[in-house]
């Protein structure tokens, strides 16, 4: 599809994934995580995406203009576990066509 990128995803277990993301659906980072089964389920976006779990906190390897971080994110990641200066929440990076090579690392499972 023309609408989709490529992103690549290393998984908690250091193996690299090319994968193709559709920019019209309006699906964040830890939804194609999923859809890809990136993560053993039950591992990642146990709280749905809202930002208030931590589960699908990755590491951001490129440097793409990302949205600023929410309040939200902010408090989540203050209380995560294996948090870096490139830490954000995957269910808040929406995937839109500007993202196209970004590279991101799956933080270890808290």
């Amino acid at each position: 599809m023309e609408s989709d990128i490529k992103i690549t995803i290393i998984d908690r277990e250091g193996v690299s994934h090319v994968v193709d993301a559709p920019t019209d659906m309006n699906m964040n980072l830890m939804e194609l995580v999923r859809a890809y089964e990136l993560a053993p389920e039950g591992t990642i976006g146990i709280c749905g995406g809202m930002a208030m779990c931590a589960s699908c906190q990755c590491y951001v390897l490129t440097n793409h203009q990302l949205p600023e971080k929410s309040e939200e994110e902010e408090a989540m990641l203050a209380e995560a576990f294996y948090v870096q200066e490139n830490s954000r929440l995957g269910c808040q990076i929406h995937i839109f066509p500007e993202l196209e090579g970004l590279r991101v690392q799956l933080a270890p499972e808290s």
